[in-house]
């Protein structure tokens, strides 16, 4: 019976650490990507168009 109490145990720290990897492989692509979008916002050339002034 212990045996399987373990086992269980095992297997939800397994689980844990997987959707801990997976959050924080979802957060680092996120983090690229805002870098990214921001990057292309300040470094986008100027095409003449208008801005918009509120």
């Amino acid at each position: 019976m212990s045996d399987a109490k373990a086992n269980k145990a095992g297997t939800a720290k397994t689980r844990d650490a997987a959707r801990a990897a997976r959050l924080k492989a979802a957060l680092k692509a996120n983090i690229a990507k805002r870098k990214a979008q921001s990057r292309a916002r300040t470094d986008a050339p100027d095409d003449g168009a208008p801005k918009d002034k509120e």
